[in-house]
């Protein structure tokens, strides 16, 4: 065995002390020093560890400073999520201004190197760094905090504010900045900010925009409600009054204009019939069926407060993208499936077969072939020629708008919408077999009519809604927070902050008073926003007065749409389902490119179910198997064996060298193990087999059926690093002692690495409580980087 440096046997007591109460596990005694000592452990000298200054501090990609032990030290501050960068350092009984501290010399010998000593802070006290004049008169001395006694209104508001809303109001205090109620009132409420900075210039555009919007749009509003959801056309219309106007002053988005959508009209109108398939009401009950509308749309926004209150923002990345095109697509296919009936003029033969009005898409399309002898040819004129006018339209301004931005005021689906009606009446197309739009009212004869939807009597339809509901509400919310994160880059009010807790309050609370007066379902939608902003619209303005724009159409002009002709309105929903598949062929070239088999697959799964059986059952599939992707990638824990790189001190994943092995190196007798992430109940679940699999193969990619290719003796020697350890909460705990004690059993040493945040971190506290601390010999084992417990490794075994 090497002569040990004399340097180490000064520090050989300290190194494998143990505390007093400690309890080392019992075990046998095995000579685990390598034959052929490495590089990084050929030399361990009391610089290199028990410096003045860790090696946390030195270290730039560390996080924690390594602080003394004796009473005399200053002892270095680690900033946290209470005082961080607020509070002062103090020592024992001393508070040193954070700007002035200087490490001094002090004793290393009974301190673990790398951890920093945090203070303690209480908010209840009045610390003052300087409180008293220094006995010889030269300047102010160092004081001893003051109680400074709580009035009422601070004990009130300490019960009423949250942690961030302390650590602002000491950072707003620290740099001279007024802490008012108002602040943060007003992040809440956005409606302060925007409209205390909102001026005339900015009306203009916000007009404009809103007129377009209006134009384009509220013909669309009339087109879902009756075709799509299978409700009277108005509902489809208050949900252009309501929502936009309640989201308006509370959205965090300003451009976002929020209104119905084809997928949770359609998802409606499922609803709508299978309501009707339970005998609840008959296909004419408009009473019945703008009750279930109200009620989903309330429940639908019910669910979405709920979470925003519950801070369920994230959310929005559980689906994938693939599940999201698949569905989306399977949408388009059966909206336009769907239009095609009321396009030729075959309601008349669906109302004779009712099973194929609630069918699949493929029964209606066998329905549409089988009956292409009888079909109403001005109505399939009327709807084919404002289909392609529309989409003709639509392309024009599209190659025209980075030349002329001035097309995109140009409504031409609302002129589309007043030329057809005009010639409905002009020519009398209603008396040659074509469907008009007729009087529009509400089902009631009231207009504006205030339903509560959770009345006891509505229990059996809320129950037949919640999964229609909950699906509404998580598809809404995603397409909601795609337009506002593609729509917030550019926005006029710096105050304005985007939020995605804050967009599902503003929207559950804009569907949940929606639903009270029996309105459609809305969320953002990426297309009429983009709308909305290239033409002028810059601010909520917009969507306010777009609500008063609807509102003017509902109450003065609903009867010049008399004769508004239904095929026309299917047209503009054609439109919108040829909008929706669109992307998907370039959406499959992509995965298709990359060879992403897996979301190829789910697309296709999605898209056959629902064409081939139904929305509910595509979207149920969808989500579940979304959902089984993000547990099995969260349950899947990640840990990596190291190896260092020949020449330097550098270590990393060795599965990334598999193709070359010789580029990486192994120390001998160690296995050094990296926990790159937080460790809860739902990934620790196989870390014990993983980690067994890391031992007997050096890689989680070989499969358990292989004999074992590492040696024993190359395991006598665990190191942890645990830098991406974050947090740990007690399942994850008890699993990590599990697997200590093991080791410890098996006589085999463990050392852990590179502890997040020291000695003050929750992390340490666990291991601390849970014992691992004593049994993997002491805090001795807890160093700063791996090179140095390379180093005690073989420390160690010298002693």
């Amino acid at each position: 065995m090497p002569s040990r440096p004399s340097s180490l046997r000064s520090i050989a007591g300290p190194l494998n002390s143990n505390p007093p109460n400690a309890q080392t596990p019992t075990g046998p005694t095995h000579d685990h020093a390598p034959a052929h000592p490495s590089g990084l452990r050929q030399s361990y000298t009391v610089s290199s560890s028990y410096s003045s200054t860790s090696d946390f501090e030195r270290d730039g990609d560390e996080d924690s400073g390594a602080g003394p032990s004796n009473d005399n030290t200053v002892r270095s501050v680690t900033p946290n999520e209470r005082t961080g960068l607020l509070s002062q350092e103090r020592g024992h009984g001393t508070f040193i201004d954070a700007r002035t501290v200087s490490p001094s010399n002090a004793s290393h010998a009974d301190s673990l190197p790398g951890f920093p000593f945090d203070a303690p802070t209480d908010t209840d006290l009045d610390f003052s760094p300087y409180n008293s004049e220094s006995p010889n008169g030269e300047g102010p001395a160092l004081g001893k905090p003051k109680h400074k006694r709580k009035s009422w209104k601070r004990q009130i508001s300490s019960h009423i504010t949250t942690q961030k809303m302390h650590t602002s109001r000491d950072l707003a205090r620290r740099h001279g900045v007024k802490d008012t109620p108002g602040m943060y009132l007003s992040y809440y409420l956005p409606v302060l900010v925007w409209a205390r900075e909102y001026s005339w210039s900015y009306f203009k555009g916000d007009f404009i925009a809103a007129l377009t919007v209006a134009g384009m749009y509220v013909p669309m509003a009339l087109s879902l409600a009756d075709n799509l959801a299978h409700v009277p056309a108005i509902n489809g219309l208050y949900s252009f009054v309501w929502n936009p106007l309640i989201y308006a002053l509370l959205g965090s988005c300003p451009a976002l204009i929020v209104g119905p959508e084809a997928a949770g009209s359609l998802l409606v109108g499922a609803a709508v019939k299978s309501s009707v398939d339970l005998g609840r009401g008959g296909d004419e009950d408009r009473v019945l069926h703008a009750k279930i509308c109200g009620i989903v749309a309330g429940m639908a926004g019910a669910m979405v407060f709920a979470a925003g209150v519950a801070r369920l923002g994230f959310l929005d990345s559980v689906l994938s993208r693939p599940f999201l095109r698949g569905f989306i697509s399977a949408i388009g296919v059966v909206i336009a499936v769907d239009q095609l009936i009321p396009e030729l003029g075959l309601n008349h033969l669906v109302a004779k077969h009712p099973g194929i009005g609630h069918g699949s898409s493929v029964e209606k399309l066998r329905f549409i072939l089988g009956n292409l002898d009888k079909v109403h040819k001005l109505t399939a004129v009327v709807a084919g020629t404002s289909f392609v006018v529309i989409m003709v339209c639509r392309e024009i301004k599209r190659r025209m708008q980075p030349r002329y931005p001035g097309v995109a005021y140009v409504p031409d689906r609302f002129l589309v919408v007043v030329l057809t009606s005009f010639l409905a009446y002009w020519f009398q197309w209603d008396k040659k077999g074509v469907a008009v739009l007729g009087t529009v009212e509400a089902a009631s004869h009231q207009t504006f009519k205030f339903r509560w939807p959770f009345q006891p009597s509505n229990m059996q339809l809320i129950r037949d809604s919640m999964g229609t509901s909950f699906l509404i509400a998580l598809l809404g919310f995603f397409e909601s927070s795609v337009a506002a994160k593609s729509l917030s880059s550019s926005e006029p009010f710096a105050g304005i902050q985007l939020s995605a807790n804050r967009e599902l309050v503003a929207l559950g609370v804009a569907n949940f008073v929606g639903g009270c007066f029996m309105s459609l379902p809305a969320f953002g939608g990426y297309g009429r926003s983009k709308v909305n902003k290239a033409t002028g619209g810059k601010t909520p303005m917009s969507s306010i007065l777009l609500s008063l724009l609807t509102l003017f159409t509902i109450l003065f002009l609903l009867p010049y749409l008399y004769y508004l002709p239904k095929p026309v309105l299917s047209a503009l929903i054609s439109v919108v389902a040829w909008s929706l598949i669109e992307e998907c062929p370039h959406d499959i070239t992509f995965f298709l490119r990359l060879r992403a088999w897996p979301e190829l697959a789910l697309m296709t799964i999605i898209l056959l179910s629902t064409i081939f059986f139904s929305l509910t059952l595509g979207m149920a599939i969808g989500v579940g198997i979304s959902l089984l992707q993000v547990i099995r990638n969260a349950t899947r824990p990640r840990i990596q064996i190291l190896g260092r790189i020949p020449g330097t001190n550098r270590f990393e994943n060795a599965e990334f060298f598999t193709d070359s092995p010789d580029r990486l190196e192994f120390i001998e007798g160690c296995l050094i193990v990296k926990i790159p992430e937080p460790l809860t109940f739902a990934n620790t679940g196989e870390l014990k087999s993983r980690l067994r699999r890391l031992e007997r193969y050096g890689t989680n990619e070989a499969h358990p059926a292989l004999p074992r290719l590492r040696q024993e003796d190359s395991n006598k020697n665990i190191i942890f690093d645990v830098h991406g350890v974050t947090s740990m909460d007690g399942s994850g705990t008890q699993v990590l002692e599990e697997i200590v004690r093991g080791y410890r059993e098996r006589g085999v040493r463990v050392f852990f690495s590179r502890v997040p945040g020291g000695k003050d971190s929750e992390v340490w506290k666990m291991m601390k409580r849970s014992g691992i601390v004593d049994l993997v010999g002491g805090e001795g084992h807890f160093v700063s980087d791996v090179g140095e417990a390379l180093k005690m490794t073989e420390v160690e075994q010298e002693e």
